[in-house]
């Protein structure tokens, strides 16, 4: 406090402050108002099984019969025509990799051993299959128009455990399709938006400090005076508490980030378990860990989002579908040893992964010889694991072939009603009054897949 009284006085006596302004600051009786914590922790609308997220999400189109869903009448039917359309085999084997009937192809070895974990859902649907339109519902809820993510939604409707980390953050190494839409929060106050970590040597700009802690607490301890005195004659002002709130979050970024990037107090085993070394900075293994160490310390929704929009190094097989081999590659080992890791440690009791991507790619081409796959949005493949999901089972199947929906659609918004349900909130009742109507992620529709549930 005499520290903080030395300061004042010292602007006051270069006649920067008023003197009514000084008495003001230096009244010890005065009382700054205290806006509502909109990151504070909330409880649930119902007993959850999970208390955080985890989302993995493929960046540009993942084929579902090249990944988790064989189809032998494909490839018993390669080079038939078929609606106009030649049929293009998998070019991958598909196996059982764990002890349940769910089969995998052998670009996902790693992850298919976890399969007893694991519901695979076969016929997820959504509206257009085009990636911007996509990634938004995926992410939004709609394909028209930008809206709050979910991780923004959750962030919302639950808060945060640790108010030195935001409630969600999002590791990315390059901007995927429809840009920042993806971890936006919209019509939502600012304080949700996802906090993009782009791995490398400083995973979040202006990390460190570049002052002392001293000078740094004297300069937020004055705009913090500011903010809070004007937020007293707008106590309506949710924009401005946000903005509040925002200034707070980041300076506590500032004394724990530092700690939970660091990953040379990770034992060997753990390492080797997501493929990576002591000094690894970026790559999927190194996301994945990451999500795990800010998970446990209380971030509420971690995405990871693997590559960009370049469809010579995303999921966008267009070119070649050889090219799922080399992005395969890149994650399969990641993925199970997060999921491992989760569970050895307890934590996927209670931990929601997801896994997804924006739309599926088709069978057939009206060319006969055509070495990649263009999109489809009619039928895809998603998963999810751990927080109460019935591991060891498939949901929903597509046709023969694998260009429709055949047995239990699972759309966008039930995904994502799902997703909220698991966390203790029902979707119909997550909404945010907005331009004169009332908004929620599920839009207007929407349901809980209760079939995948334990």
């Amino acid at each position: 406090m005499s520290t903080r009284r030395r300061f004042i006085q010292s602007l006051a006596s270069a006649s920067m402050l008023l003197p009514g302004m000084m008495h003001e600051m230096l009244a010890e009786t005065a009382a700054p108002a205290q806006p509502v914590d909109p990151l504070a922790p909330k409880a649930p609308m119902f007993p959850a099984k999970a208390k955080r997220v985890i989302f993995l999400y493929m960046s540009g189109g993942v084929s579902h019969v090249d990944t988790f869903d064989p189809k032998p009448l494909l490839t018993r039917d390669h080079g038939k025509e078929y609606n106009g359309e030649f049929l293009h085999a998998s070019k991958y084997k598909f196996s059982r990799y764990a002890k349940c009937d769910t089969e995998v192809s052998e670009l996902f070895p790693n992850v298919g051993a976890m399969m007893d974990d694991i519901c695979v859902i076969r016929s997820m649907k959504c509206d257009i299959p085009n990636h911007s339109q996509a990634v938004m519902q995926i992410h939004g809820g709609s394909a028209v128009e930008a809206r709050p993510s979910i991780g923004s939604w959750v962030s919302y409707g639950l808060g945060t455990y640790d108010k030195e980390l935001p409630s969600y953050m999002v590791l990315a190494p390059e901007v995927p399709y429809g840009g920042a839409t993806c971890w936006d929060s919209s019509f939502l106050p600012a304080c949700h938006q996802g906090i993009r970590v782009v791995p490398g040597q400083e995973a979040i700009p202006n990390m460190t400090r570049k002052a002392s802690l001293e000078v740094q607490d004297l300069d937020l301890g004055l705009i913090e005076f500011f903010n809070r005195r004007n937020l007293a004659e707008h106590d309506a002002d949710k924009t401005l508490a946000a903005r509040i709130k925002t200034f707070e979050t980041a300076y506590g970024m500032q004394k724990e980030a530092p700690d939970v990037f660091d990953i040379t107090k990770e034992s060997d085993a753990t390492l080797a378990m997501y493929g990576i070394t002591r000094d690894t900075r970026k790559g999927f293994g190194w996301q994945c860990l990451m999500a795990r160490r800010l998970a446990e310390r209380g971030v509420r929704f971690v995405e990871l989002i693997d590559t960009g929009s370049d469809k010579y190094t995303n999921w966008d097989a267009h070119l070649d579908i050889k090219m799922h081999a080399t992005s395969a590659k890149k994650v399969d080992k990641a993925i199970a040893g997060l999921l491992q890791d989760l569970k050895s440690r307890g934590m996927l009791e209670d931990t929601l992964v997801v896994w997804t991507t924006e739309f599926g790619r088709a069978p057939g081409d009206s060319a006969p010889n055509e070495a990649g796959r263009t999109h489809q949005s009619s039928v895809y493949s998603s998963w999810l694991a751990g927080a109460g999901i019935k591991g060891g089972i498939t949901y929903g199947e597509s046709d023969d072939y694998g260009y429709k929906v055949a047995k239990n659609e699972c759309d966008i918004h039930d995904f994502q009603a799902t997703i909220l349900n698991q966390l203790g909130m029902d979707h119909k009742k997550l909404t945010y009054r907005h331009a004169g109507r009332d908004y929620r992620l599920t839009d207007v529709s929407g349901r809980v897949i209760r079939d995948i549930l334990a």
